[in-house]
């Protein structure tokens, strides 16, 4: 297995990630066609199917990757998402607005005249502008990505 793959999935790990989940996604990142079924993951892993299996159901879980059937087959495929990175975050955004919501509300039960009130609204405030920073940054990403998809060689 490559270097990259190891060593990716050792900084997902260290962000927060699942040991071997982390080891699954690098791996899929790093195939050819970003999907791979589960005795080739095991394979290229050195790690048992029930591992393998474990990382792909987080990893499914967090929608990262997808499962497919193989055509005339009873096997899966773990597939990495298209625009994985881009959908992530858009994901995220659902999760960022949800708290807004919830720590405002939880700031006018403190009271907004108290420290609590004031620092549970200074977080909400904080999601409110990430959110509206991130639809900026996610619409100036689309734009570089069809630049880069242009650019770049077709393989």
């Amino acid at each position: 297995m490559s270097s990259f793959v190891e060593r990716f999935a050792a900084d997902l790990t260290e962000a927060g990630m699942q040991r071997m989940a982390s080891r699954v996604f690098a791996c899929l990142l790093a195939s050819p066609k970003a999907a791979l079924s589960s005795a080739e993951l095991a394979e290229r892993l050195q790690c048992s199917p029930a591992a393998v299996s474990g990382a792909v159901r987080y990893l499914s879980q967090v929608h990262l990757i997808s499962r497919e059937r193989e055509p005339g087959s009873r096997r899966e495929r773990y597939r990495l998402h298209e625009d994985i990175w881009y959908e992530t975050f858009t994901t995220r955004d659902q999760i960022i607005r949800r708290w807004s919501s919830t720590l405002r509300a939880g700031a006018e039960s403190l009271g907004l005249d108290t420290p609590e009130g004031r620092r549970v609204l200074e977080t909400s405030e904080f999601f409110d502008f990430l959110q509206r920073e991130m639809a900026e940054m996610m619409g100036r990403w689309r734009k570089r990505s069809d630049e880069l998809n242009q650019s770049l060689p077709n393989v």
